[in-house]
């Protein structure tokens, strides 16, 4: 019994997915199906956490389940962060194909596991499917995001920084930076340091600070380099706050995505200031480079910086740090 079961249930979502082409079908029928054979509807929501859409999509599915308990599986529900979910919906593109090419969203709703579509959409499907609306105003859901992203950075007990970047005298935006302090405690307090600028002055006498720097290096498919803080902005100097260098102190985080923060050196045990930004997964600096933490937010300020023209891998215009600190929440 329990194979003709699951024969059923691959026959329905065979329904389904084949349905969903359709833009004048609605799920009564599937829904139908699934009630019959005493299997509950499942929703999932992914999203930009930041996103009040995907606030107001967490709170349908939440209701729904709350309302018909009988009905609906728990939803589940996964806020992302920028870069994460940039990875997310560029993997699910290629696995839907289709009009999944052409989707702008923050937030995907899915209905037993099919792609439903936006919040507006679940919005839909639940006032016609279950005669249930919700009206709450727009400023309960940017109050809710709020209240959540910082609940979300907070509960990864991390540091986070940012930094705000000018691209040729133009205000790009903010790169903000996940801290592996549990991993690699020492190395994230000296980049923590050098964003606030707490420490003063180095042992050589200039600001330990990032404020002002260059990204002086762009390697192509590599990394962007920057942090040099020593007064010729060069790409040759630069201090940390414990002295000229200091020592590695673990290469437990691997190179295995875009965005990842690391020290620059100049062999082993001689990190100062400089650091670098991955552009892709690059796993050959593993045990080599100490990683100590990646880009949460600010996708397109990383491509800018990517897309600067170079003359032997330095920017032709300046890429400057024009602020940094650490992130209130």
């Amino acid at each position: 019994m329990s194979v003709i079961l699951k024969r059923l249930k691959s026959l329905l979502l065979w329904i389904q997915a084949s349905c969903l082409q359709s833009k004048d079908f609605n799920f009564s029928f599937c829904e139908f199906l699934f009630l019959t054979m005493d299997l509950k509807i499942h929703l999932e929501i992914v999203g930009l956490v930041k996103d009040p859409g995907f606030h107001e999509a967490k709170s349908i599915a939440e209701v729904l389940k709350q309302k018909f308990p009988e009905k609906f599986q728990d939803p589940k529900i996964k806020p992302l962060l920028e870069f994460d979910w940039e990875t997310y919906l560029c993997q699910k593109k290629r696995e839907l194909r289709g009009e999944a090419w052409q989707y702008s969203s923050s937030l995907m709703c899915f209905l037993n596991g099919l792609l439903l579509g936006n919040e507006k959409d679940l919005t839909n499907w639940a006032k016609n499917q279950w005669s249930y609306t919700f009206a709450r105003p727009q400023t309960f859901y940017m109050a809710l995001t709020e209240q959540h992203y910082s609940k979300h950075l907070r509960n990864t007990g991390h540091q986070f920084v940012f930094m705000d970047i000018e691209v040729a005298g133009e205000a790009v935006g903010r790169l903000l930076f996940e801290l592996f302090s549990d991993v690699c405690p020492k190395t994230s307090k000296n980049f923590e340091a050098l964003c606030t600028g707490e420490r003063g002055l180095s042992q050589s006498g200039f600001p330990l600070c990032y404020r002002g720097s260059v990204f002086h290096r762009v390697v192509p498919n590599g990394w962007v380099q920057g942090g040099d803080i020593s007064p010729e902005r060069k790409g040759n100097g630069g201090e940390s706050i414990y002295g000229p260098t200091f020592e590695d102190e673990s290469f437990a985080v691997s190179h295995t995505r875009r965005g990842t923060l690391g020290m620059a050196n100049k062999g082993p045990h001689s990190n100062g200031s400089q650091f670098y930004i991955t552009l892709q997964p690059t796993p050959w600096m593993d045990r080599t480079y100490v990683a100590f933490g990646h880009v949460v937010e600010g996708v397109e300020v990383l491509r800018r910086l990517e897309e600067a023209q170079t003359c032997n891998e330095r920017p032709k215009y300046e890429c400057k740090v024009t602020n940094c600190g650490v992130l209130k929440f």
